[in-house]
């Protein structure tokens, strides 16, 4: 057994999940598992270093995620945490007994999906960002609040995606967040008065695949972890809310996470995803129609049944 036992495991599985580790001080820093594994481009927050004297290894969200929320993701357990773990220091792990495994992470298992992120490898950059597309959210009086910046990098083997937001301030736009309000607020306002179906996507391009189709669409900024109850709230009295999932794992979650958010405060609730590709934008270029999407194990179970 190696002397370091559990900073060998540890990072093992964070190198498997959220790919090179970053040296900063004492701390080796990845991507959370957790928070920021939706596929984008994050200053990584997660923290790893090793307690000699104690024969541990300490991990730490520095944005608040818990360690066994961290671990779970990883596969492993506390127990992992330890070199030599102590008789009281119990496994958790997904699928043991005792351990309830998440919502999106059954559907995932059902869906045959792997619980974890995988990135393309895109080889070496080799051109300067450049802007691909601006999406601007209002408030419900159609006021400007804020705007979404796509821009795409290229790589040998394609481009990497990166978006920042800036917000409407009194001297024009300005860089930082705005309210967590959802795309095209005012539209779908007005739909949820007229008793429309709301679609619930997880960005902007898919928000507008959806418009183009005819339907009442909206997203929130900051992708698959942007999600929060505010947005929720404003979909209060809708009929019937389409939620499409992105075909992976944080798309699975984040499709549990609005869910769960407007439980109670809609008619009904359906989780669906694309037939064939990824996302709505690729179930649309693959030929199929907006009745072709095929309901998401297990979440769609869930919360039709509510």
């Amino acid at each position: 057994m190696s002397v370091n036992h559990s900073w060998d495991t540890i990072t093992a599985a964070l190198q498997r999940v959220s790919g090179p580790g970053r040296r900063g001080g004492e701390w080796l820093t990845y991507l959370c598992p957790v928070h920021e594994a939706d596929g984008r481009r994050h200053h990584p927050s997660l923290g790893v270093v090793y307690n000699r004297q104690r024969g541990r290894t300490v991990v730490r969200c520095f944005a608040g995620c818990s360690d066994e929320e961290v671990l779970y993701r990883l596969g492993l357990g506390v127990r992992d945490l330890f070199d030599r773990p102590g008789p009281g220091t119990l496994p958790r792990r997904p699928g043991r007994a005792g351990t309830r495994v998440p919502l999106a992470d059954r559907a995932l298992q059902a869906s045959g999906l792997s619980l974890e992120v995988h990135r393309r490898d895109l080889g070496a950059r080799i051109g300067r960002p450049h802007r691909v597309a601006t999406y601007l959210y209002r408030r419900a009086d159609g006021a400007p609040a804020g705007r979404i910046i796509r821009a795409h990098i290229p790589h040998r083997y394609g481009h990497a995606k990166t978006f920042w937001q800036e917000r409407y301030g009194e001297h024009g736009w300005e860089p930082g967040g705005f309210d967590p309000l959802p795309y095209r607020l005012p539209e779908v306002l007005a739909a949820v008065r007229a008793g429309r179906d709301i679609v619930v996507c997880e960005g902007e391009a898919d928000t507008l695949t959806a418009v183009h189709a005819g339907l009442a669409a909206t997203c929130n900024a900051g992708g698959a972890q942007g999600w929060r109850p505010e947005h929720g709230r404003m979909l209060a009295g809708a009929r019937r809310v389409w939620i499409i999932a992105d075909r992976d794992a944080p798309g699975y979650r984040h499709a549990d996470r609005v869910a769960r958010s407007i439980e109670g405060l809609v008619g009904r609730i359906r989780v669906v995803q694309a037939r064939d590709g990824k996302d709505l934008t690729d179930h649309c270029n693959a030929g199929h129609h907006i009745p072709d999407l095929d309901p998401v194990p297990v979440l769609d179970d869930h919360y039709r049944g509510l």
